[in-house]
């Protein structure tokens, strides 16, 4: 190869270097936020986090609102598309500490497996049931990803929950909520989803 194609190749690969990284520094960085809402001014919610921050975040124009409601274990069936907020087991299973049904128009939505923030060591699987059998300590689910499987072991007192869309009456002073993310713009940050436990649910997941 000449100096001249040898210098070519090197600018280009720099340039695609510098365009991947610029693109890169332009994804909004976003904030999984749980928390109970202090106050509704308009579209600026006053948030008191879990952790005991106080936050503020504006709902978007567009926002859609989603109310965290309590189901049944008999509810998740084969072919269910569903979340499942579990702890590694030594077996290799996961536990559920929380498992959600997504509506059907969701199925899909941040499909695999994840390190999850819900306390320490936690992960998330979302994911379709492949099939449901009682087992001694709770109901054994096996879900599958387009990445593998992951059994799951689901004991009786894990909360089930669903979501049912709503709109902005449901957001209001008192109530729960988890903002899954929430995109920092400028000094602001803004939700176009916003997840509210409803009837003092505080979203398990």
């Amino acid at each position: 190869m000449s100096k001249s194609l040898s210098l070519k190749s090197g600018l280009a690969m720099l340039a695609l270097s510098l365009v991947s990284t610029l693109a890169l520094a332009q994804q909004p960085s976003t904030v999984r936020i749980r928390g109970t809402i202090e106050a509704v001014d308009g579209p600026m919610l006053s948030i008191k986090t879990r952790e005991g921050t106080d936050m503020k975040v504006k709902m978007t124009d567009d926002v859609a609102v989603f109310a965290v409601v309590k189901t049944s274990l008999s509810e998740i069936k084969d072919g269910s598309y569903i979340g499942v907020t579990g702890m590694p087991q030594p077996d290799g299973t996961q536990k559920a500490i929380a498992v959600h049904i997504f509506p059907e128009n969701q199925r899909g939505a941040a499909e695999g497996f994840r390190p999850w923030d819900r306390q320490p060591n936690s992960t998330m699987t979302n994911a379709t049931v492949a099939q449901t059998v009682k087992g001694t300590d709770g109901q054994n689910i096996t879900v599958k990803y387009k990445d593998g499987e992951k059994k799951v072991v689901v004991p009786p007192e894990t909360p089930i929950v669903t979501f049912v869309a709503s709109d902005k009456s449901e957001v209001k002073a008192g109530s729960h909520i988890i903002i899954f993310g929430a995109v920092k713009k400028d000094d602001v940050l803004e939700a176009n989803r916003v997840n509210v436990g409803r009837d003092g649910i505080t979203p398990p997941m």
